[in-house]
């Protein structure tokens, strides 16, 4: 399997011309460098390939590309290893020894010592070997390059031909294009007519792309057969089958392709001799061979290219470039997606990501509309807002009772003018109203989502894809099989130890070494894992993920004892501007480590799910992967929500009253809300927290960190030696420049930041109304940041056919079935929307909000304070104070039950579970009947797909037929007499004389 032949990259016709000269050149024991050969004869052979998008013959394409990594001499530079195969007979595969560098007597390498053997990377090696001529055997053409710019790479360039593309095809069911034509019913009338507007209006901000134009011819789709290739237009085989069908085709083999007999080559050792068991078990690549060999580095990487580059002006035109032109680039925010040229680039997976994304900023448009309305029906009537006008009027002089013991005094509730009217911008009337429009909206949503995912389904040929996605999931992951061979090795050893005990019969002897010599091959096929050997790793994710949440209550814990400490130490500062500050000082600073805390323990817990993940040993990626978002979202739905739960629905509730208030750890005093409530802390809190999330984790780290990395190789060139860096900025193959980029690490991060910030659009909008907005200018920027990476940053990912989002659809319609419940609670306990109803209808002498500050404050006498808890300076107002004022419906101190909770209470409180009750069910009702109301699969997309259906039916049945005349043509023509010999029945007897009736 090993070659050692070096290739000129010169076509066969330039080699020859030159060949009396190449031979004289390695008659004297000198063969030039590659470079100054192809200098002497003036051909640039990267511009032949293209710079490496096809092989050194110039006409076949690089499909894949494999990268290892190997050892090479430091002290001189190795000839290249250039090696092709696939299309070279035996002869190709003869060996002969590299010609001397000058001056060196002998060949390379003997001027020098030879280095230690490594085991390891000589395992390695050959089984690459193996392997690239298991894919041979396949039918792939490789060609290797160990001569690159990077030091100690090494590629392998695949190409796959058209037999194999067809062959795999075929096995894959793949959808192809046929030639048969026909038109997609259009609108008529009316509708017509409002297409056609609709198209001249939004003409502007359509991208100039053939695939985005509206299509009114569709080309029937079949899975592709060899035996029916007729059917296909195969006039241009170069361009039938895409790049990304291509590479997705050869990756399906790269899997399957296995290399099991793989052995060291070195002589007898000490580290031969030991643990062969194990040994074996590492030079098993296991069922489906890349994976393993990625996972344990025999190949650093495997990536399919980029079409080309680009930027720049010498650049030819190809889809990459034209995605960055009109996708990737910020100048096109405004515009549509081209989502049918993301798709054919890269693949239905990512195509359906960033249709989603759009669909959901769309979306968000109508949402932010009436948020803003609700925000400025608010600002509108904060001045006729009676409860806020009679905690600012100073007539009043209510006075509040201490925020803390000891430290802190008696306060004025006028002091809080600011706040409570602040808190009424998002605590109106409206507010409810908006919370069931956004009901309402996230049930629009994820219908207009399944009905646009039918479309695309229909669109990119996707329909009746379940079969081939159910046989996507037995494909076996390499740390799966890793793991079943380990089994079955300790199984076939414990085996061994009980026939050591045990006389065996001579006749099983032959069957027990055959039973052996296929340990691992065919006894991991009947090994599967069970719960009991994954029970560890159960016990093991239950434990880290109760211990994961512990740890953000107790962050949570830890910031609410550093608001009630600061509140504290502030109230002790002689400045009144800062006592008078307190609570919007200790707010935002609270809120600002929660921030730091979420976005560090995001990154942490994203790690640990991975690691849960990976010892629970899914066997398929599609387990893995859903595993993986159910663990991830789990706990950082925990870590960015719980400090806004608390404020939402602990804070304040659980405090006691003056004189017996509740204390942590027996010295810290639970937090009070503001006399206007919690609503506008609330609002902060979620306002402050999404926004920075958004605007660190989603889009400083995506554009600072890839701009950091920039920065840093290019400071290490700067420091390199003249001849490295002129080297390094010599034009790069496409493979070299590839490998640089970021390899692709999979959709899950950019749905989770998705799905959070659709947490804080529905979960909490009835505290603050603008969160759609904000969503929908952070997502104009995402989409673009996202594209910009796919297009510039990333390795090429492996085209993945999908016809849905998977996990994340189960996702979405939980948190909005869960933003339903968490709002009727917001509305009804953290705002003041239901005291105020209680009290205009229950307790109002004129039917007006006149009065409902002092209705909804509790009294307290100063002398029932516990020992200790007193102010230390109450004549801090300026004079004495005897009653003081607390917000809780309790008995006044004056009453035969003082202090115990009132009937107002109560009152309330019914009212509020009652609201929960009506709201949570009326809008579910109202959720549940848009979505019965809309259909999941559109009217015409249906009949479209009905017609195909009748189309097909009728193409087979003409062909049928064809085949039917045919035959009956041939079997007509095989009757007719064609002589005596041609005839069983006696020949007719010619005319006599005496004509047809004459006698013998």
């Amino acid at each position: 399997m090993r070659v050692n032949e070096k290739y000129s990259t010169l076509p066969a016709e330039d080699r020859s011309v030159h060949i009396i000269n190449i031979c004289a050149i390695e008659d004297i024991g000198y063969l030039p460098s590659e470079g100054t050969l192809l200098n002497s004869l003036s051909v640039d052979p990267d511009a032949e390939c293209k710079y490496g998008l096809y092989f050194r013959d110039g006409r076949r394409k690089v499909d894949y590309i494999l990268v290892y990594h190997h050892k090479r001499g430091s002290g001189s530079r190795t000839l290249a290893r250039r090696v092709q195969h696939g299309d070279g007979g035996p002869a190709a595969r003869g060996g002969r020894q590299d010609q001397p560098l000058p001056g060196k007597a002998g060949p390379v390498g003997a001027a020098e010592p030879e280095p230690p053997l490594d085991y390891h990377e000589d395992d390695k090696r050959f089984r690459r070997e193996e392997y690239e001529g298991n894919l041979v055997e396949a039918g792939l053409e490789l060609e290797r390059d160990e001569d690159t710019k990077i030091h100690g790479v090494g590629f392998v360039k695949i190409h796959a031909p058209w037999n194999v593309l067809c062959r795999e095809a075929e096995f894959l069911k793949l959808k192809m294009p046929t030639k048969k034509l026909y038109h997609i019913n259009e609108t008529r009338g009316l509708l017509k007519k409002i297409n056609s507007v609709l198209q001249k209006i939004t003409d502007p901000i359509q991208p100039r792309v053939a695939e985005h134009r509206p299509q009114t011819t569709k080309r029937l789709s079949y899975p592709f057969s060899r035996e029916k290739q007729h059917l296909f237009d195969l006039s241009d085989k170069d361009s039938f089958f895409d790049s990304k069908t291509r590479s997705t085709i050869v990756y399906e083999i790269l899997k399957r392709t296995t290399c099991t007999k793989a052995k060291y080559s070195m002589g007898q050792g000490e580290g031969r001799k030991k643990d062969s068991a194990l040994l074996n078990k590492r030079r098993k690549c296991g069922k489906y061979g890349i994976t393993s060999l990625l996972a344990n580095g025999v190949y650093s990487a495997a990536y399919p290219l980029h079409d080309g580059d680009y930027d720049g002006d010498s650049v030819e035109f190809n889809d990459r470039r034209l995605l960055y032109e009109e996708w990737a680039s910020y100048g096109v925010f405004y515009k549509y997606q081209p989502i049918d040229l993301v798709r054919k680039y890269f693949g239905e997976k990512i195509g359906l990501y960033f249709a989603w994304l759009g669909v959901y900023t769309q979306m968000l448009i109508p949402a932010s509309v009436v948020g803003i309305i609700v925000f400025l029906y608010g600002w509108a009537t904060v001045d006729e807002n009676i409860p806020s006008m009679e905690m600012c009027d100073q007539r009043h002089n209510i006075t509040m009772c201490p925020l803390c013991d000891k430290t802190c005094s008696y306060w004025k509730m006028s002091s809080a003018c600011a706040t409570a009217r602040a808190s009424h911008l998002f605590d109106n009337p409206a507010t409810v109203f908006f919370s069931v429009f956004m009901a309402l909206w996230a049930a629009t949503f994820m219908e207009h989502w399944k009905r646009k995912q039918m479309r695309l389904n229909y669109r990119w040929d996707l329909t009746g894809f379940e079969e081939e996605e159910e046989a996507v999931k037995d494909h076996p992951r390499a740390e799966y099989e890793a793991r079943v061979l380990e089994k079955s090795l300790k199984k076939e050893s414990k085996n061994k130890e009980k026939r050591r005990h045990v006389p065996e019969e001579p006749t099983n002897k032959w069957r027990q070494r055959v039973k052996t010599a296929m340990a691992g091959v065919k006894l991991t096929d009947k090994v599967k894992l069970t719960w009991r050997d994954r029970f560890p790793a159960y016990f093991t994710n239950l434990v880290s993920i109760i211990f994961m949440i512990a740890v953000t209550f107790a962050i949570v814990l830890g910031v609410i004892i550093y608001r009630i400490s600061t509140a504290a130490a502030l109230a002790m500062n002689s400045s009144p501007s800062v006592r008078s500050n307190i609570r919007v000082t200790v707010t935002a600073t609270a809120v600002i480590i929660n921030l730091v805390v979420i976005i560090l323990l995001d990154e942490v817990y994203g790690c640990i799910a991975r690691w849960l993940t990976k010892i629970e040993v899914p066997k398929t990626e599609k387990s893995f992967e859903e595993r993986l978002i159910f663990k991830a979202f789990l706990l950082k739905f925990v870590n960015s929500y719980t400090p806004i739960f608390y404020v939402a629905f602990f804070k304040g509730r659980f405090i006691g009253r003056p004189g017996d208030y509740v204390y942590i750890f027996r010295s810290f005093r639970m937090e009070e809300c503001a006399p206007g409530g919690c609503l506008m802390e609330l609002c902060i809190q979620l306002s402050i927290i999404m926004l920075g999330k958004q605007l660190i984790q989603n889009n400083l780290f995506e554009i600072g960190i890839p701009k950091m990395k920039k920065f840093i190789r290019y400071l290490r060139l700067k420091h390199q030696s003249p001849s490295d860096r002129d080297e390094c900025m010599k034009r790069k193959q496409r493979y070299e420049v590839d490998y640089t980029l970021e390899p692709f690490a999979g959709l899950t991060p950019e749905y989770m930041e998705m799905i959070i910030q659709f947490g804080f659009v529905t979960l909490f909008v009835a505290s603050f109304p603008l969160a759609p907005l904000f969503a929908l200018l952070n997502n104009i920027i995402e989409i673009r940041l996202d594209a910009k990476k796919f297009v510039t940053e990333l390795r090429r990912p492996v085209a993945v056919r999908a016809k849905d989002i998977g996990i994340w659809y189960n996702i979405l319609r939980g948190v909005g079935k869960l933003a339903v419940i968490i709002n009727a609670f917001v509305i009804s306990f953290t705002s003041d929307f239901i005291p105020r109803l209680v009290y205009l209808y229950m307790y109002s002498e004129n039917g007006t909000m006149h009065g409902f500050v002092n209705h909804t404050l509790s009294s307290f006498n100063v002398s029932d304070f516990q020992n200790g808890t007193a102010p230390s300076d109450p004549l801090d107002l300026g004079y004495e104070v005897q009653i003081c004022r607390y917000k809780d419906y309790r008995e006044p101190p004056w009453s035969e039950h003082k202090y115990d909770i009132s009937k107002d209470f109560w009152a309330v409180l019914a009212a509020r579970l009652a609201f929960v009750i009506v709201f949570q069910n009326l809008v579910m009702f109202m959720s549940d009947f848009v979505d019965w109301v809309i259909p999941d699969i559109p009217k015409d997309i249906s009949q479209q797909i009905h017609k195909e259906k009748v189309l097909m039916v009728e193409l087979f049945m003409r062909e049928e037929q064809g085949k039917r005349q045919l035959l009956d043509t041939w079997m007509d023509t095989s009757r007719t007499p064609a002589g005596p010999c041609g005839n069983h029945s006696p020949p007719a007897r010619p005319d006599g004389p005496d004509g047809p009736g004459g006698t013998p």
